[in-house]
């Protein structure tokens, strides 16, 4: 590991507990410090959404008003994840009744990038809306050195993440996708990015003037294209990561996971190309994958176009910069 990345580890790395709710909200008022928005970007999670909603406003608006503003962004839900996430206090907007000029594309980088136009905090804290077990602490802790240090602009989650298979559970089995694509592509490319423990973590926080300068894909390489343009942007001090204990949700089965790879893979080539690190192929890249199931009569091919489109950076948006100078 690069001796800045073990400094930055030291320096840049802390634990939940170093940021309870009560010192942060004390922070918070003492220095009018920065509006807070929390986003659930959601689908069909009814299951879970209400639960994360629910402790959020009670712990985290209610009993420590360290949250401004807490939205959940349905991008289509078929089932009453809306109706139980306003039940539980949350603001509900559809994805589709957001920039309704620009037809919506598939993907949770889509949601996220929406998401800038229908919330005011000056920090932004993305949360996924399938978490079991849900805590504060993954909200508070990620705020904290926000809060508390102007020169930081993003903080990831870490945790454990347990891969749950029936009775079975693998302790640290959940993060296929970030120890066999992930990781590898940050050591070899990004190696200032090799001490973030969970790259691909749906949980983190970044002040707004940041992410309006991102561009997002908008499907799964979201994450990943996150930490490598904010490197750009801001360096790496300016990144953090908080220790929030254990992360339980729903996993994808491995066809899935082939799938969200691609999607990761296309955002790296992109800004591998971009900094003149990779020619760029005359004839593009195939993005329809073959994968294979198994019936009775034996091997089936299905085919899944898995094409990464990537949203500008918000910005740039002429909504947005109404929207903007209309708060002014």
């Amino acid at each position: 590991m690069l001796p800045e990345v073990s400094r930055w580890l030291e320096r840049r790395s802390s634990i939940a507990a170093d940021w309870p709710a009560q010192k942060l909200w004390e922070a918070k008022r003492a220095a009018r410090a920065a509006r807070v928005s929390v986003v659930l970007p959601a689908l069909d999670e009814e299951a879970t959404v209400g639960a994360i909603v629910g402790t959020i406003r009670t712990q985290l608006m209610e009993r420590h008003p360290l949250v401004d503003e807490l939205v959940v962004v349905d991008s289509g839900s078929t089932d009453r994840t809306a109706e139980v996430a306003a039940r539980a206090g949350a603001r509900v907007v559809h994805r589709d009744d957001i920039l309704p000029r620009l037809p919506a594309l598939r993907g949770k980088g889509e949601v996220l990038w929406r998401s800038l136009l229908v919330t005011t905090g000056d920090i932004v804290c993305f949360i996924d809306a399938d978490l079991r077990d849900f805590s504060a602490d993954f909200v508070s802790g990620i705020l904290g050195p926000l809060l508390t240090d102007p020169s930081v602009h993003l903080v990831k989650a870490m945790y454990d993440r347990p891969l749950e298979i029936g009775d079975t559970v693998v302790p640290a089995g959940g993060g296929r996708v970030t120890e066999l694509v992930a990781r590898p592509l940050l050591n070899m490319y990004w190696p200032e990015l090799a001490g973030f423990v969970q790259p691909l973590g749906g949980e983190y926080a970044v002040r707004r003037g940041l992410l309006e300068r991102l561009p997002f894909p908008c499907g799964y390489g979201v994450e990943t294209a996150m930490l490598i343009d904010a490197l750009h942007l801001v360096g790496l001090d300016a990144m953090a990561q908080v220790d929030v204990g254990v992360r339980r949700h729903s996993h994808q089965d491995d066809a899935g996971l082939g799938r969200m790879a691609g999607e990761i893979w296309q955002a790296v080539l992109e800004r591998l190309h971009r900094d003149g690190r990779v020619p760029k192929s005359a004839g593009g890249l195939n993005t329809v994958f073959a994968q294979f199931e198994r019936d009775e009569t034996g091997f089936r091919v299905r085919s899944h176009d898995v094409a990464a489109h990537e949203r500008p950076p918000m910005a740039g948006i002429p909504e947005y910069r109404t929207r903007d100078a209309l708060a002014g």
